[in-house]
């Protein structure tokens, strides 16, 4: 597949590395010359120079012969006019990132016209990743398949666990419970497990189940299940305004700490019902004021990484029971383990997760198997997708424990017509699941590939 990136920006450039790394043909445009040449060094991809809505430069870039042309420039009049004049020039389909909320809800209205496949406002996909997390404040990360019925759920095990030391074998014996442990990070290993794998404190492990059975896990392992009331927001750009409204409309008291006049005066008129304080959310003093040891939630939605985990860091000694940080920048993604900060979130990394869901679902859109939806995890050395199986194959139809399945594969969940079956080898798969598959490879594009 030819695809044609405009913008080498975070996004853009997380873009151009994993579709690279995918063998994806990938053409990146930028004005900055200084920003193509580290590209270039970086990655096996072409660069052109130049005005991404500028017809010749589109040519230069063979944009006529893509398949697909992603826009995600500085602004989203740009991206939106870089997509209609893609299709103008031929390109197949073309996705562009839209920021500005009014743009979005009207998005509907005009994305036929401009000839869009689809629109990706990442800040919104960021705060719904966030509220889900608040929701169930137990886990340190949510992920959502099969529309919403399977939840993949992060959970560190603490140090008086009831996890400690044992197998997952006898876990499952043990609670009955309908669920699948289906990463696990130890230090800097990282564990697709078998049943014989015996879990220890300090162990980050990713669960695979329905939202109610997650619940009973919780419950059983003796997990602090207090219910988020008021949630303290350091921040008030967009993803704290798409937070809030959800974190409202839930009954939440919430409270934005935003150092800009102009945008505190905004965020009065978007948000009646917030309460929104002008200041420095670096302020020690000012936290204080405002009740950070009272609250439930402190989520740091700044734009600087920095500022999110010093503000994060000084949250856990006032005993904040639930802490997320927006980091964006890979490079601190290890030192932020290294501080214990459990729940972190990055509109580039959500962003690249929708695309590259929507690029797999359109190269293997002929198979017997889709990818709808694809997750990273443990810091992208792990993927999770979700497959829908269209047709009958060689592989349906046929028990799990017949088959054979590649190491470091495991077929976690498989949704039947609202099901959720947590498989096991007698268990068959069949032209409708959506199966979800956890994967030390990259690049899946069909669910035979997991196969020998």
């Amino acid at each position: 597949m030819n695809i044609v990136i405009i913008g080498d920006g975070k996004v853009g450039h997380k873009l151009a590395k994993q579709l690279s790394d995918e063998k994806y043909n990938v053409a990146l445009i930028d004005q900055s010359e200084r920003k193509l040449r580290d590209a270039v060094n970086e990655l096996d991809v072409s660069c052109v120079v130049g005005d991404g809505a500028n017809a010749e430069v589109q040519k230069e870039a063979d944009v006529p012969g893509a398949d697909l042309v992603i826009a995600c420039a500085s602004t989203d009049e740009l991206n939106m006019l870089c997509c209609l004049l893609a299709k103008r020039l031929g390109a197949k389909q073309t996705i562009a990132r839209v920021r500005n909320p009014v743009y979005y809800q009207q998005m509907h209205l005009f994305k036929e016209d401009l000839k869009l496949s689809m629109a990706v406002n990442p800040e919104l996909v960021l705060a719904g990743e966030i509220s889900r997390v608040l929701i169930f404040p137990s886990a340190a990360k949510i992920e959502t398949f099969a529309k919403g019925r399977v939840e993949l759920v992060e959970v560190t095990i603490g140090d008086q666990s009831p996890m400690d030391g044992i197998s997952l074998m006898e876990l499952y014996r043990k609670y009955q419970i309908k669920m699948l442990i289906c990463a696990v990070q130890r230090g800097s290993d990282v564990y697709i497990p078998d049943g014989s794998f015996v879990t220890r404190r300090g162990d980050k492990i990713n669960i695979a189940a329905s939202h109610k059975e997650i619940e009973k896990f919780f419950k059983f392992v003796g997990a602090k299940r207090n219910k988020v009331r008021t949630v303290l927001i350091c921040g008030g750009g967009r993803v704290a305004y798409y937070l809030s409204k959800q974190l409202l409309s839930l009954g939440m008291q919430v409270k934005i700490i935003e150092q800009s006049k102009e945008r505190c005066m905004e965020l009065c008129d978007l948000l009646p019902k917030a309460t929104i304080i002008h200041g420095n959310a670096t302020d020690h003093e000012l936290l204080e004021e405002e009740g950070i040891g009272n609250a439930d939630a402190f989520v740091c939605l700044t734009g600087i990484d920095e500022e999110n985990i010093i503000m994060s860091m000084y949250a856990k000694t006032k005993n904040v029971s639930k802490i997320i940080t927006k980091v964006n920048e890979d490079a601190l993604q290890h030192l932020v383990d290294e501080l214990g900060i459990e729940s972190t979130v990055s509109a580039k990394n959500v962003t690249t997760n929708v695309i590259m869901s929507y690029v797999r679902a359109m190269k293997n859109s002929m198979g017997s198997a889709n990818v709808e939806t694809v997750y990273q995890l443990i810091n992208g050395r792990i993927e999770a997708l979700e497959f829908l199986i269209r047709e009958a194959t060689n592989y349906t139809g046929i028990p799990l424990k017949d088959l054979t399945i590649r190491e470091n594969h495991l077929v976690a969940c498989i949704v039947r017509k609202r099901q959720i079956i947590i498989p096991g080898g007698n268990d068959t798969l069949e032209v409708g699941d959506s199966v979800l598959v956890v994967s030390m490879s990259q690049g899946l594009e069909d669910l035979k590939e997991i196969l020998r």
